[in-house]
């Protein structure tokens, strides 16, 4: 492979917790989250769709095209009294490259609280006698 065909961006199982808070209320917590690493940007984490509480999130009418990912389209969110915009993202067409991406979403670490949890390292756990 040559160094110009190095992929700009991957996607891979994330093993461990990932919760997602906005004004008190979870707005999102899986075991099955998604790492997106793409060259220039801090990785990103991304949430099954089933494990998001979507009761607290309204769709914007705001939508990015990224020419790795493809077209976003994004969600306001309203919880405890309190609402921003344009805290999720998701791609319902990503390209192929990142096509695990489908049906997950993303959050602005900068817009609500993002909370992460590495799963033990079993091998390295200490057993009692």
């Amino acid at each position: 492979m040559a160094v110009n065909d190095k992929p700009k961006a991957t996607v891979e199982p994330f093993g461990g917790t990932v919760t997602v808070s906005f004004s008190d209320a979870i707005v999102a917590s899986t075991r099955e989250a998604l790492l997106l690493r793409e060259v220039g940007h801090e990785p990103v984490f991304y949430i099954p769709f089933r494990d998001i509480y979507f009761d607290f999130l309204f769709e914007s009418p705001t939508e990015y095209r990224c020419p790795i990912k493809g077209k976003a389209r994004y969600w306001n969110v309203e919880a405890v009294g309190e609402a921003e915009e344009d805290v999720m993202w998701s791609y319902d067409l990503p390209k192929p490259e990142v096509s695990a991406i489908r049906q997950h979403g993303a959050f602005d670490p900068e817009k609500v609280r993002i909370d992460v949890v590495p799963q033990e390292d079993l091998l390295h756990t200490p057993h009692a006698p």
